[in-house]
């Protein structure tokens, strides 16, 4: 029976149903709180999801996402545009101009459709006055677009839509690369599932995925992992609740070979949530001691928790910081340390875009001195001959082989195990994988190996 549109539509209990916000308007104000507070959109967007109708919520990710991707780009676009600059603190605004021009410019939105809903998103944030420049302001870009564009080719930061600082530190570190790193940095990334091998075979997923339609692939270089050809939502996988796949990018599944699991080990992940690669280890290795999995932020690790749930598995949860390991270490040593530090999140700026407006130079110097001081702190909890991953997700030369070279220099007993690996690049100290090589994200893995008894030393 048809519905009378004319009545609200009404929930079991018989309340009225939620209102849903039209979706730009929305994704305008996600963007605000990036651009104004400095929020992270992995955060945000999560929870502005139920704030629109299921069908727009593909759009609202596509629109935050990929404004903040070209960010760069359409900033200095909107900088030849605007006659003064606008006021300050007026985000909203800012925010709704870069959208209206990110979808001109990348969508394939009607351009009068991109026009009329921006002017009217300026009505519903209740910033009338904004319309007509809103208006304006997208009506000069489609009568210059050309001149506009051709004007960008001599601005690298807009060419490429990185930010001018770490445009220059990609091509001081990498000169063969950076031009395809970057351009990784502004693809949509794919989306790569674990399969969890207690379940199921990586041969016998894929032949599940065929089976429901859905086209994927092997990875080569880790052997648990499928790239769909195509995104689709989660719960559309087949066993996904049931614990049969993860979401996780291969490049982050290589840690689990490098540590040299074993039956009886007791094994520390540090800087844990949300949880993907404890996870793995478990799914890797039943037969392991324990799994202490830590995190200085127990609001994070209840997603480890929530994750090894959906999973089956269980670990040791601890909320603690690995710069103060007197505060929770029970004194028992560990055979294998996972330190997935914390770091810039360079090589995975296609999954993070907003990475390309929160990350500031400055910040590096202190990420890698944070970096060195939890290889200090964390070093006397390895026993003799146990391993130590040092890992991070950044292609930055001075979080990586910079910080592993100073620690090996000042600890004789530490000696770096060299990866042979396929993948990535050997570099003095550890392995690199560049944005976007084997299509995974950026990584960088080193493996240091404490010298004296232990059996396997």
């Amino acid at each position: 029976m048809k519905r009378d549109s004319r009545r609200p539509a009404r929930a079991a209990s018989g309340s009225p149903a939620p209102r849903c916000a039209p979706v730009r308007q929305v994704a305008v104000e996600v963007l605000a709180q990036v651009l104004g507070a400095g929020g992270s959109l992995s955060q945000l967007l999560p929870a502005a999801l139920p704030r629109t109708a299921q069908r727009d919520r593909a759009l609202l990710a596509e629109l935050c996402y990929g404004t903040l991707r070209w960010y760069p780009q359409l900033q200095a676009l909107l900088g030849r545009l605007l006659e003064r600059p606008l006021r300050c603190g007026e985000h909203a605004v800012e925010a709704l101009l870069l959208l209206g021009l990110y979808q001109l410019l990348h969508l394939r939105i009607p351009d009068y459709a991109a026009v009329a809903e921006s002017v009217a998103t300026a009505r519903r944030l209740g910033k009338p006055w904004a319309a007509g420049l809103v208006n304006g302001v997208l009506r000069a870009f489609l009568r210059r677009r050309e001149a506009l564009l051709a004007e960008l080719g001599g601005d690298p930061q807009a060419l490429h839509a990185h930010p001018r600082w770490l445009l220059a530190r990609l091509q001081a570190d990498w000169p063969e690369h950076w031009q395809d790193m970057v351009a990784a940095g502004n693809r949509h990334p794919p989306l790569t599932l674990r399969v969890n091998r207690r379940r199921s075979s990586r041969a016998d997923y894929l032949a599940e995925l065929t089976a429901a339609g859905i086209e994927a692939q092997a990875v080569a270089a880790a052997e648990d992992a499928v790239t769909l050809v195509v995104p689709c939502e989660v719960a559309d996988l087949p066993g996904f609740a049931a614990g049969r796949v993860s979401v996780q990018d291969a490049a982050a599944q290589l840690a689990v070979g490098l540590l040299e699991l074993a039956p009886g080990q007791r094994v520390l992940d540090a800087c844990a949530a949300p949880g993907g690669k404890s996870c793995h280890i478990l799914e890797r290795e039943p037969g392991l001691a324990e799994l202490v999995a830590l995190d200085i932020d127990s609001t994070r690790l209840a997603r480890v928790a929530e994750n090894l749930a959906r999973l089956g598995l269980s670990a040791t949860l601890l909320a603690g910081d690995g710069l103060r390991p007197e505060q929770w270490w029970d004194g028992r040593p560990f055979d294998r340390i996972l330190l997935d530090a914390p770091c810039s999140a360079t090589g995975v700026i296609r999954r993070h875009p907003d990475i390309k407006l929160l990350r500031q130079e400055a910040d590096i110097a202190r990420l890698s001195a944070t970096q060195r001081t939890l290889l200090e702190r964390l070093w006397p909890l390895l026993r003799p001959g146990g391993v130590l991953l040092y890992a991070t997700c950044s292609v930055l030369r001075q979080e990586n082989e910079q910080v592993v070279a100073d620690f090996l220099t000042a600890h004789p007993e530490a000696r770096e195990q060299p990866i042979a690996a396929t993948w990535g690049l050997p570099r003095p100290y550890g392995r690199q994988i560049l944005s976007g090589m084997h299509g995974m994200d950026g990584f960088y893995y080193a493996c240091l190996r404490k010298a004296g008894e232990g059996g396997d030393a």
